[in-house]
């Protein structure tokens, strides 16, 4: 039988989350609960795998790694689309590559909790009432505060409309927004530098491009208030990763919420486990039950399609 190989189960909940009766009937399924960072490792494990499925873009599988995999003939991605799959090099290869949708509520609802949590300091002060404290810190509430959203679409649509419910002022930019586009959301379309310059809050919401890679460097960052904070569920390098590292050591912003990092998992000894003016997750935007039910039932479905001979929800190079 065929092996089908699932990678970078963290929380060994793949098997639980959906029914995968009639894939093990067909073949033979394993699972990978740690992560495999070395490529070397990651092309011997796969090695005759058949069929492989990725949780997002945990492991990537650029030309150089699918080509080393002779028989791959089945790539399924949770998410409908994933930047770290090289499309071309699969089509090449005879590689199929399909998605599976998940919930569109699970990142805003994170995005608007970590902001709470950052500029309330809820981690420091829940780690001080554990140590025996009282009362720390002080932090600024929502309401009246301005939030200044980087990507107005699929996701910073809900955000801003979230962030309106506890009754901020959400002003936007992004390289191709329009007033026009905006201002049916009652979101103000302001330029880069205005949005940095005034905005309490900034939070991101692109998707990793060539375009948008390193989107956000120093000079935008230097033009925050001190009193502002930054947050980003969307993609690490989005934002200049060493910038953001000075200017949160030097104090000239207030803080920032990370769920996602240039590296990922985020190395032991990376600075930023070391600075306390952060909030830091492990890039857990999507991961809720709901959504893993819906990624890993639609996994089964791709993979049995497959191997009926009529894929499903196949991801084609643009």
């Amino acid at each position: 039988m065929a092996i089908v190989t699932v990678l970078d189960d963290y929380q060994a909940v793949a098997l639980a989350s959906a029914d995968w009766s009639e894939v093990q009937a067909l073949h033979t399924l394993e699972v990978i609960t740690d992560h495999i960072a070395d490529r070397t490792s990651l092309v011997r494990r796969l090695a005759h795998s058949e069929v492989v499925v990725a949780m997002r873009e945990r492991t990537p599988f650029p030309a150089d790694v699918l080509v080393e995999l002779p028989a791959l003939r089945l790539l399924v991605t949770t998410g409908m689309a994933n930047a770290s799959i090289d499309l071309d090099a699969a089509a090449r290869l005879g590689i199929v590559v399909c998605g599976a949708n998940g919930s569109g509520n699970a990142m805003p609802e994170l995005t608007i909790g970590m902001m709470i949590a950052l500029t309330r300091n809820f981690a420091q002060e829940d780690a001080a009432v554990r140590a025996g404290g009282w009362q720390h810190t002080i932090g600024p509430g929502l309401s009246g505060a301005t939030l200044g959203v980087v990507g107005l679409g699929r996701l910073g649509v809900p955000v801003a409309r979230l962030a309106q419910a506890f009754g901020m002022t959400v002003i936007a930019w992004s390289p191709n927004l329009t007033h026009a586009r905006a201002e049916p959301h009652g979101v103000r379309a302001v330029g880069k530098r205005e949005l940095f310059s005034t905005a309490d809050v900034i939070s991101i919401h692109m998707p990793l491009s060539d375009a948008s890679r390193g989107l956000i460097g120093g000079e935008d960052l230097a033009l925050m208030k001190p009193s502002a904070y930054l947050i980003n569920t969307s993609r690490g390098p989005i934002v200049d990763e060493v910038a953001l590292i000075e200017v949160l050591r030097d104090g000239r912003i207030a803080g920032a919420g990370l769920d996602v990092y240039d590296t990922e998992p985020l190395p032991v000894d990376h600075p930023l486990r070391s600075l306390r003016n952060t909030l830091l997750l492990p890039h857990i935007g999507y991961v809720t039950s709901d959504n893993y039910h819906s990624f890993y039932g639609q996994v089964v479905e791709d993979i049995v399609a497959f191997t009926a001979g009529t894929p499903i929800r196949v991801l084609s190079p643009a």
